[in-house]
């Protein structure tokens, strides 16, 4: 979001219009979220998890790539060190919602706690897209990212209903790709913030040693340094602008 853009962008406020125009923004994302719960709802079918708590998580977590995380993690009996595991790694690979939530700040700020809490707890990659996009142009309705992440979270849980009972009947779900999907979703959310080759250095640099630390150490490992060092590599380019 660049200066000029904030800049013409409308005050803050939040209207019923908004939740529309938020829906309707979102429904090109719609699809992709279904899809992506489809494989998430399959692959906790796979581990063994109900239909109602796989529902549950769902509805109540809404943090798509830390479930599948967790759901690769999940093991019975669950034991303190399974537990600090799935809470470290999760942590990490939600940090980037930190960010994400404080680049809002500009824009939610000034509006009261019961209008901004409900829009965030439903924030996701698109939702966050659509909404910064929408900011971008000028607008000024913060309904429209509560409208848009409702919108992905219904399609959240319609996806993970469908996908357990499609995992139910599968013998194997990653004969079927279905764990493809997770890398297809985040290389679909990186094209639209493409900003040029210098600004990919440091996904190329996270990707690499995420796959280095992967083939060396055992574990999850991987996901803590690859988000590590491409934070550093950031950071650096951000310091010699």
């Amino acid at each position: 979001m660049n200066a000029t853009a904030e800049r013409v962008a409308e005050p803050p406020y939040a209207s019923r219009a908004g939740l529309v125009r938020g829906v309707r923004l979102a429904g090109a994302s719609i699809p992709m979220m279904a899809v992506f719960g489809v494989a998430f709802g399959a692959m906790a079918a796979q581990k063994g998890l109900t239909l109602s708590a796989t529902t549950l998580m769902s509805a109540a977590v809404f943090a798509g790539a830390s479930q599948f995380v967790a759901v690769e993690i999940w093991s019975a009996p669950m034991t303190i060190e399974i537990v600090a595991t799935l809470a470290l790694i999760t942590a990490a690979v939600n940090l980037r919602f930190v960010l994400m939530g404080a680049s809002l700040r500009p824009w939610l700020g000034g509006l009261p706690a019961w209008q901004t809490y409900p829009a965030l707890a439903l924030m996701t990659d698109p939702g966050w897209l659509i909404a910064t996009r929408y900011r971008a142009e000028g607008g000024g309705d913060a309904a429209v990212f509560l409208g848009g992440g409702l919108a992905l979270w219904q399609a959240w849980i319609a996806g993970t209903l469908a996908g357990h009972v499609l995992g139910a009947m599968l013998s194997d779900a990653h004969r079927y790709g279905i764990d493809l999907v997770l890398p297809a979703f985040f290389v679909a959310i990186l094209v639209p913030l493409w900003r040029g080759p210098r600004r990919a250095v440091a996904w190329a640099v996270a990707g690499a040693v995420a796959l280095l630390v992967a083939a060396l150490v055992p574990g999850w490992w991987f996901i803590v340094a690859g988000a590590l060092a491409g934070s550093a590599a950031a950071g650096l380019l951000d310091e010699r602008d």
